[in-house]
């Protein structure tokens, strides 16, 4: 791979230095395409000498510095190399092959990032065929209701298989979708992630296929209703005593087919209770909420939260649950909120993070739960293309840890659309118990 203009041409504010002035402090760029080095990045700041070696090992007729980037200047120039001896042939030669293994890792971690590119394309794929057919089936109630929930049935039995054998694509996706574009993609977020939960609290198959159903429909009341007061977040008291009656007009609506358990019913209905009891529409509070309705309700209220209808408002991941666990959590039921905790981890995918060395990130594996702390991370290096993009696994990082989650309103676009390239798209791949 030859280098690019941009990558050999010398940049405002750098000047351009040799080898001979390299050591521990003083920034330099490679003026080389990133697949082409074994270094993680190809402009930092070089950390000890052996770094210095490896550079100097290159062999690259120059450099460049951003003397504003050193923590010290650069050495003074050095007319002539040092002699060659027995002793610096070895030193080349280990050099040569560190740098070689290291090249090595860096290209697999490489084929890594493709692989799980190739996981999120699948399931994109799987969301488009599963969107549209949710979204006919919501449409086609009225009509034909029997039909509607048969094709519902399907999909959800269809996606729990699926879904269940990829948590991190699925987490990602949801972060990457970053607005709501209709019910459809709402229920399919609500599905996946009540069935995440429901696996994480033990629940038997029959009882999480019942509440797929039930997941996907309980917004199915929302037909109907005036889309300006569905949109609207400020609502006035007539608004939102219309809002309220979407869930019986769901429940009655599925009552009358005949073929809905009661927990898909329980479901609809009370999907919107609280556990302090002052949620709607019957005031239930504690246990007296069905267990599907308690399970939907978390996993409702955490997509709201990260797919809002004013996508400006939308929170990471790692945002949204802790405002469910430190802000609402009188409003959930407390073992359950707990399990969903644990089940998306304490960075979940698609989180924004800052690393101890200050670099950016978003989080797109979730931890091991022996190093809850230390999930794999995307970095944001702008200088490495985006489908090469560099990955760290903080368990393997000696020394990397992430500092502190970030708001994503607080990051620039540039830097989002690269950590979260399908944040306009929509997702519907689903996760396997951790």
């Amino acid at each position: 791979m030859s280098s690019t203009p941009d990558d050999i041409t010398q940049r405002a504010g750098e000047i351009s230095i040799d080898a001979s002035q390299l050591r521990p402090g003083v920034h330099v760029r490679l003026p080389l395409p990133w697949i082409e080095h074994q270094f993680m990045f190809s402009s930092f700041v070089i950390a000890d000498a052996e770094q210095a070696r490896l550079i100097a090992a290159m062999k690259l007729p120059q450099l460049f510095c951003d003397p504003a980037r050193c923590k010290v200047l650069p050495l003074p120039r050095q007319a002539a190399a040092a002699p060659v001896d027995s002793e610096s042939v070895a030193e080349s030669e280990r050099l040569a092959a560190l740098a070689a293994a290291r090249l090595a890792e860096k290209l697999e971690r490489s084929r890594a990032t493709d692989s799980l590119r190739k996981r999120l394309d699948k399931a994109q794929q799987h969301y488009l065929g599963a969107a549209r057919a949710v979204g006919s089936a919501i449409k086609a109630f009225v009509h034909d209701p029997r039909e509607a929930i048969r094709e519902v049935a399907r999909v959800s039995e269809e996606s729990t298989a699926a879904l269940l054998a990829d948590p991190d694509s699925a987490i990602v996706l949801i972060a990457e979708k970053a607005h709501d574009d209709g019910h459809a993609a709402h229920s399919l977020s609500v599905m996946t992630l009540a069935l995440l939960l429901g696996k994480q609290a033990g629940l038997p198959e029959a009882a999480l296929h019942a509440l797929g159903i039930g997941a996907l429909l309980h917004d199915l009341g929302k037909q109907g209703i005036n889309p300006s007061i569905l949109r609207n977040n400020e609502r006035n008291r007539h608004e939102e005593s219309i809002y309220q009656t979407h869930c019986r007009r769901g429940f009655d609506q599925a009552a009358r087919v005949g073929s809905l358990s009661q927990p898909m019913l329980d479901a609809i209905l009370h999907h919107h209770e609280r556990g302090d009891g002052r949620g709607f529409p019957d005031r239930l509070s504690g246990n007296a909420i069905p267990l599907t309705a308690r399970v939907v309700a978390i996993a409702n209220r955490f997509d709201n939260l990260v797919n809002p209808l004013d996508y400006r408002r939308a929170m990471s991941p790692s945002e949204a649950l802790s405002a469910l666990w430190t802000r609402e959590q009188k409003a959930f039921d407390p073992a359950l909120l707990a399990l969903f905790v644990r089940a998306m981890g304490v960075y979940p995918p698609g989180s924004i993070v800052q690393l101890s060395d200050g670099r950016i990130g978003a989080v797109i594996s979730s931890a091991s739960a022996d190093r809850p702390l230390c999930p794999q991370v995307m970095i944001y290096a702008p200088e490495v293309p985006r489908r090469q993009s560099i990955m760290l696994d903080l368990a393997r990082a000696d020394g990397i840890t992430i500092d502190r989650p970030l708001r994503l309103h607080d990051r620039p676009a540039e830097e989002l659309d690269y950590l979260l390239p399908r944040r306009k798209i929509n997702w519907s791949y689903m996760a396997k118990q951790k």
